[in-house]
């Protein structure tokens, strides 16, 4: 398509539509701060409403995450493959330290009794119950120092903790939640 021939009339309505520059003066340093300028914390009951809902979602995706076992949910303690490895390997046995607590209540019920033989039972029945415990932590810390070392190298500082700690737990209230079945031992 031809353009029109040029005439004087358009140099009229070109510098009146025209304008030189952005067409509006800069503001002033202290015009920028102030619209900048927003409250840190949410102002007005809807707003205020609004960060407490999308805080409590993110508080409950991480709380899943963290029980599912997700990498980035968890906390430095539980992040890498050998502290997994760990996870895995103490939940697929059973643990002497798993059923020192359901053991602990039985004997301080034990323990009321009025009969002083009973009482005394119970006392040598939970200080064996603990040297049982505290044998099976560190049985279980010398084999995972060796699984881990011929798996993955050189292992990690604190694993035979980690382990006698999780081993020392429920298997229900253990977090991250267990992610292998008892007997599925990892390769």
């Amino acid at each position: 398509m031809a353009k029109a021939p040029y005439t004087p009339n358009d140099v009229d309505t070109d510098a009146e539509t025209t304008t030189i520059g952005k067409g509006r003066p800069t503001p002033s340093r202290r015009e920028r701060e102030q619209a900048n300028r927003r409250p840190l914390v949410a102002t007005g009951k809807e707003a205020q409403k609004a960060q407490r809902a999308r805080l409590a979602e993110q508080r409950d995706r991480a709380r899943v995450g963290l029980a599912a076992g997700e990498e980035k949910y968890l906390p430095a303690r539980d992040k890498g493959p050998q502290r997994k490895w760990v996870r895995d390997h103490v939940d697929a046995r059973f643990s002497v330290g798993e059923a020192l607590i359901p053991v602990m209540l039985v004997i301080v019920l034990l323990s009321f009794f009025p009969n002083v033989t009973v009482q005394s039972i119970s006392l040598i029945a939970i200080w064996g119950f603990f040297v049982l415990a505290i044998a099976d932590c560190l049985l279980l810390g010398q084999r995972v120092q060796k699984k881990v070392t011929e798996r993955f190298g050189m292992p990690e500082k604190g694993l035979r903790f980690y382990a006698a700690m999780r081993a020392l737990q429920m298997k229900p209230m253990r977090l991250p939640k267990p992610q292998v079945k008892r007997g599925q031992f990892p390769a």
